[in-house]
């Protein structure tokens, strides 16, 4: 009789079934990797934001990126990858999220001392084409 015929080898479909199961088992049951990735987005977008200065215009949201990074590193200490990760995502977004309120920030000073110069020069075009105005 042939090893592989279907006959002779039924007493090893269930052994076969069990080590794919326990197989399976174990990797989902493995601790996932650390999220170096996401914490070097994190970290990368943090020192971006202090770079631009940012905390002079968005500091709670740079507070709350650098204590959510911090909070990442502890998961990945305690082996909860999963919640690091998350962590890590959310203190990136919110460096990220620093740094557009701090251009915004920037932005509008900007538009203000345009606008500030602009009534400026109208008063001075207004006083210079009154009748008795020197031109």
């Amino acid at each position: 009789m042939n090893k592989f015929s279907t006959h002779g080898n039924r007493g090893y479909l269930p052994l076969l079934s069990a080590v794919v199961f326990c197989g399976v088992l174990a990797g989902c049951a493995s601790t996932p990797k650390a999220p170096n990735e996401a914490l070097q987005a994190a970290e990368s977008a943090i020192a971006n934001a202090e770079q631009a200065r940012v905390a002079d215009y968005a500091s709670p949201e740079l507070g709350e990126a650098r204590e959510k990074l911090t909070a990442a590193r502890v998961a990945v200490v305690e082996k909860e990858m999963v919640r690091a990760a998350r962590l890590a995502e959310q203190a990136r977004v919110d460096a990220e999220l620093a740094s557009a309120k701090a251009q915004a920030a920037k932005a509008q000073e900007v538009n203000d001392d345009l606008n500030k110069n602009i009534n400026t020069l109208q008063q001075e075009l207004q006083r210079n084409s009154t009748p008795g105005g020197t031109l």
